[in-house]
Order: structure tokens, then C-alpha cells, then sequence
């Protein structure tokens, strides 16, 4: 090897750079964003290379600040509640994707957005009272007229060309969404981000800083509109930017005849068709020199450096620890019959990293089709949403996964192609995939035909249009709907309490620990997704309990009544965690003991709330 010993500092430094993408600047630690990650007040002000904008620090703020809301299932709304997996949540994205936090963290395969693009005429949801506390927030996101709908007024603000602070507020609206989109990325998921020329530029160093420059994909120029009669700069195109979780995994296009050819088997690998990839990197050794190691030739035993055969400055690939991973796994080649002096990365045919950095989409459809195609799923209501995106478009970027299960999720829902596009290709090829769709209940223009027609609501079309796509075209699916709501569990006041007559007050409104009103199964969804568990747990209801089921997590919940004869069936279904509502034990302090030393002796995690 380099004679050296192991570098701590450089290995604790890359895989701080794996964990927090977002602290480092061209290869070093930026110490201010660290501090900024870690919840740490900082004022960014010194001049470097790095995206900064007016309010970034606040961004950050609304990003760690906690929500104590939750999703109510809505059983009316939806179709097949209890069959299938497929959801549509209605609600402001940024709630809603920090309460998936916990039960969707590194479970989603593909994410596309189809954020507003900043044009000037936008109205969209940016944190720009910051002053403000976060029960004023909640209010304003909670703000419904009579209907239920979320009122302009208190959400949808424009976002005018003449404001100050025009791309600041765009920047603080979409980090933080970024950001926790990236958190529900599996290892080999994909992000799909469409935007015009007006955002793009601040849209690719967003997501260099939160995804990694080293994980940029491509950037895709699809063609909307066919730009006829139009001058010869006519804005024909829109970018789809893409990025994936790390640098292998990443979406395959279809290959060319020669791009085909250069995939081979030379040594009758199981896993199929692969071809050579460099090793090296694109970093220097002075930019990234814990990539700067020697390298074992199997076959010679001779060690060398990424230099040793080659003038290039570049670095290896890999971290040694992951290099080390390659060679177990057989993904380090050196030539036929080992003759080759330097290796290369096998790269196989299902994970090539096949998108261009630049690619055109002429054949994707385009925003005429994808109203044509609205029109026939709504014969009854003309151009019912404004600029949709077409189903082929959203196919296409669907299947350059290369799966057929997965979830895949858009959070800026709108009219909801992306369901539509998942639903179709599993029609198609038989595929499982489930989708994930969150609309903001954003109220339609009282003139707007859809208004008209009764949708009062953004996800009111959205979610109709699932409906009459699964029924038009007889499909067995179905949706679960969700809405995003307060707790259904009081929240303790601290901060309010100044003497004792606050504390008295508090601890006689906790008495109780859920808020009026508040439903079983309501209760129910709250404590499985605060526990970890998905929207499409399996749960059987046992009477005066529930088992809910996902994955290999199994849990209790006792949320009505609690009896030894309920505890002894509870025990024997051999749960990992039992949940109960403390008011059930009904000051029995005898029962909730004995109940916490069975569960205690069977090795079953027990809580209550």
C-alpha cells in the first residue's frame, strides 16, 4: 500500500461528505453550512463559491423546524381504501414530505416535480414572515374557507418580478422541499426535475449543493411545443434536470447500436452484459486526497496509484473502503487473463449511467397533447388545467428507471400525469409500481371552467382525474386519499408557561391528551406514521385493538378500551411494540404496571401516549 496509516481524518471527512453533501464547497468543508446544518444560527456572509441567497439562513430554519401535523385518511374519497397501495395526499408539500420523514426515508425509487417555474405571475407558498411563530405558521397553512379550501389570501402569494427579493423567494421555497425529497431517495433512486430558463441556473446549483455535483446526471431539453410561426429564439423547450442518489445508480435511456456494442461478457458474469468504466475520478488529488491510495494487482501483486500508469492528476473513484467493496463483489476488472496493468469499473447494462448530459426529447409529447388528453378524460369541461404536462413525457422518464415496482413520488402533483403515466405502464407490462401524488388544495380561479364545473380545487382535479383513468380504461387499482391536519394529540404549551397558574392550566388541558373530536382511525394513522410505519401498513382490527403489519414491523395499538384479557391476546400475537392511549388504564396504576412488566419479560417495546 502507500506505507502510510489510515487517515482518520480523511475517512471521517468522506463520509461526512455522503451524509451532508450540502456542508462541503469545491471539496472542502464549509464550516458556516455545517453549523447551519446542525441547527446553528449563522449569518452567511463571507465571499466564496457557493449559493447564497437573502433569506437562506431562514430556509434552513423552516427546513428543521418539526411539524406536530398529521394525515386523515379519507375513506370517501378514495377508491379501494383497504386493496391497494397507491396514494394521493392532499396538502401543503413541505408539511406533508416532513411527516413522511420517518415512515418513507430511503424507500422511494423515482421522484419528479413539476415545481412553479418563477415566470413573474406565480402564486406559490414561500416562508417569507419568518417572524413569525410557528402556531401563526400552522394557522395560515390551516386557513380553509367555509368549503374547506385553502383561502389565497393566507397561502398564495405572487411572487412578482418587481419584488426584492424575486429569486430569493423562489430559492427558499424549493430548498427545503429538495432537501427533503432527497431523504426519501432509495441508494439507487432518481430525481426528475422539470423547470424553464428562468430558475434553471439557481435550480442546478441547488441541487449540486443538496444531491452532490458529483451526482448530476443529465439535463434533458424536451420539446413542449412545436414553435411554429414563432421567432427564431421562440421558448420551445423546457429542461428536465436529473440527478440521482449516488453516482452508480442512476436511470438508462435507450442505447444506440454502437453504445450496445460496447457492452460484452468476456468473463461469463452472472449478473449479465457490462462494460468498461474508468476508474479514476474527475477530482485532483488536491481537491479529494483520500482518493489518492494504492491499488493491489491481483494478478502481479504489484501496487499502484492512479498516476503510476498515466499523467492525468485525477484520483480513484472510490474511497479504499468502497474499493475494497468493489473487489468482493467483482466489480474491479483487469483484462483478460489479468494482463491488463490498470483496472476498470465494471459497469453493468441495467445500471449504465446512459442519459447525456445534454439530451433532446423531440418525441415526448407535448403541452398540446397533454390538454388533448385532459379533454378526453374531461369531455365535459374545455383546457380544465393550465399547461399539463403529457403522459408520454411522463412514461418515458418513468421507465428510464428500469423497474417495473418502486415508488415513485411528485409532490407538485398538479393534475397528476405522473399517476396517470404509472397506472398505464403497469397496464402495459404487467409492472407493480405505486405512486405517491401531493397536491396543496390551491383554489381555482372563480372564472376558470374547472371552477365552473365544481372543482373548487387543484387537487380536487387532480384526484378525479385518477378516478376516471382507472374506470375509463377498466383498470383493477384503486387510491388511498389522505389529508394533512392538525394533531390529533394536544400540544404541551411550554413556552407559555410564566407562573403557576399557566402551569395549572396546561396540565389541566393535558388531562386528556387528544383534541376533540378526534377519530379512532384518525388516531390510528397518526401513530403509525410517528412510529415509522407506512400509509399502506396491513392492519386488521381485532375489536377493541389493532395489529398493523409492515415490512418486518409489527405492531399493537389499543386506542379504545385496555383489559387483561385484551393484554393476554395482545401478548400472544408476539408484537414488536405495543402503543396505548394512557387514559385507557383509567388511573389503574396496578393494571398499567403489570401491563409494562408482561411486555417488559416478552421483550415487547411498550408506550404510551
Amino acid at each position: 500500500m502507500n506505507g502510510k496509516s489510515f487517515n482518520i481524518t480523511e475517512e471521517k471527512l468522506a463520509r461526512l461528505k455522503e451524509l451532508l453533501p450540502e456542508t462541503f464547497g469545491e471539496g472542502k468543508v464549509d464550516w458556516e453550512k455545517l453549523r447551519v446544518a446542525l441547527g446553528d444560527e449563522v449569518e452567511l456572509k463571507d465571499e466564496r463559491y457557493h449559493l447564497n441567497w437573502a433569506g437562506k439562513t431562514d430556509a434552513f430554519r423552516v427546513l428543521q423546524s418539526p411539524t406536530t401535523a398529521t394525515l386523515r385518511p379519507c375513506r370517501e374519497e378514495s377508491m379501494d381504501f383497504d386493496g391497494n397501495d397507491n396514494l394521493f395526499i392532499e396538502g401543503e408539500n413541505l408539511e406533508v414530505l416532513k411527516i413522511l420523514q420517518k415512515s418513507y426515508f430511503g424507500k422511494v425509487r423515482m421522484i419528479y416535480i413539476d415545481p412553479p417555474y418563477n415566470t413573474g405571475n406565480d402564486h406559490f407558498i414561500y416562508p417569507d414572515r419568518f417572524a413569525e411563530s410557528k402556531d401563526a405558521y400552522l394557522k395560515r397553512i390551516g386557513d380553509k374557507d367555509e368549503q374547506g379550501r385553502m383561502t389565497r389570501e393566507g397561502m398564495f402569494r405572487k411572487n412578482s418580478r418587481e419584488n426584492g427579493h424575486f429569486h430569493s423567494n423562489w430559492l427558499s421555497m424549493i430548498y427545503p422541499r429538495l432537501f427533503l425529497a432527497r431523504n426519501l431517495l432509495r441508494d439507487d433512486g432518481v430525481i426528475f426535475v422539470s423547470i424553464d430558463d428562468n430558475e434553471v441556473h439557481n435550480l442546478r446549483m441547488v441541487m449540486n449543493e443538496i444531491f452532490g455535483e458529483e451526482n448530476f446526471v443529465g439535463s434533458i431539453a424536451w420539446k413542449k411545443t412545436s414553435g411554429d410561426n414563432k421567432p427564431s429564439f421562440a421558448f420551445t423547450h423546457d429542461n428536465i434536470l436529473i440527478y440521482g442518489k449516488t453516482t452508480d445508480q442512476v436511470p438508462r435511456q435507450e442505447l444506440s447500436d454502437a453504445q450496445k456494442k460496447q457492452y460484452k461478457n468476456p468473463d461469463n458474469d452472472h449478473r449479465g452484459l457490462w462494460a468498461e468504466g474508468d476508474y479514476r475520478s474527475k477530482w485532483t488529488k488536491t481537491e479529494r486526497e483520500n482518493l489518492y491510495y494504492s491499488i493491489t494487482n491481483p494478478n502481479t501483486g504489484e501496487e499502484i496509484y492512479p498516476d503510476t500508469y498515466s499523467d492525468s492528476p485525477r484520483v480513484w473513484g472510490c474511497s479504499l473502503e468502497t474499493h475494497c467493496k468493489n473487489e468482493k463483489e467483482e466489480l474491479v476488472w483487469w483484462g483478460k487473463d489479468g494482463k491488463s496493468k490498470e483496472p476498470k469499473k465494471k459497469r453493468f447494462l441495467t445500471n449504465h449511467r446512459g442519459v447525456n448530459v445534454r439530451s433532446v426529447w423531440l418525441d415526448a409529447g407535448t403541452n398540446d397533447e397533454a390538454s388533448d388528453e385532459l379533454n378526453k378524460i374531461f369531455p365535459d369541461i374545455k383546457n380544465i388545467f393550465d399547461h399539463p404536462k403529457p403522459v408520454r413525457l411522463l412514461k418515458k422518464i418513468v421507465s428510464l428507471c428500469q423497474s417495473k415496482n418502486g415508488i415513485y413520488l411528485d409532490f407538485f402533483a398538479g393534475s397528476c400525469t405522473t399517476a396517470h403515466a404509472v397506472l398505464q405502464l403497469n397496464a402495459e407490462d404487467g409492472g407493480n409500481r405505486k405512486f405517491i401524488c401531493i397536491q396543496m388544495p390551491e383554489p381555482c380561479e372563480e372564472k376558470s371552467e374547472a371552477y365552473k364545473a365544481g372543482y373548487k380545487t387543484i387537487a380536487d382535479i387532480g384526484q378525479e382525474r385518477i378516478r376516471r383513468v382507472i374506470n375509463n380504461d377498466d383498470l383493477k387499482d384503486g387510491f388511498k386519499v389522505f389529508k394533512l391536519q392538525k394533531s390529533n394529540f394536544k400540544t404541551w404549551r411550554g413556552d407559555q408557561i410564566r407562573d403557576e397558574k399557566e402551569l395549572e392550566k396546561q396540565l389541566k388541558i393535558h388531562i386528556t391528551p387528544l383534541v376533540e373530536g378526534a377519530e379512532t382511525e384518525n388516531i390510528l394513522y397518526e401513530l403509525l406514521l410517528k412510529s415509522g410505519l407506512s400509509l399502506t401498513a396491513e392492519i386488521e382490527n381485532k375489536g377493541n385493538w389493532f395489529l398493523a403489519r409492515d415490512m418486518d414491523t409489527t405492531i399493537a395499538l389499543a386506542l379504545e378500551s385496555i383489559d387483561e384479557a385484551t393484554i393476554k391476546t395482545i401478548l400472544a400475537t408476539e408484537p414488536q411494540s405495543v402503543i396505548t392511549l394512557d387514559t385507557l388504564f383509567r388511573n389503574n396504576d396496578q393494571l398499567k404496571t403489570n401491563t409494562a412488566l408482561l411486555m417488559e419479560d416478552a421483550g415487547i417495546e411498550f408506550r404510551t401516549v
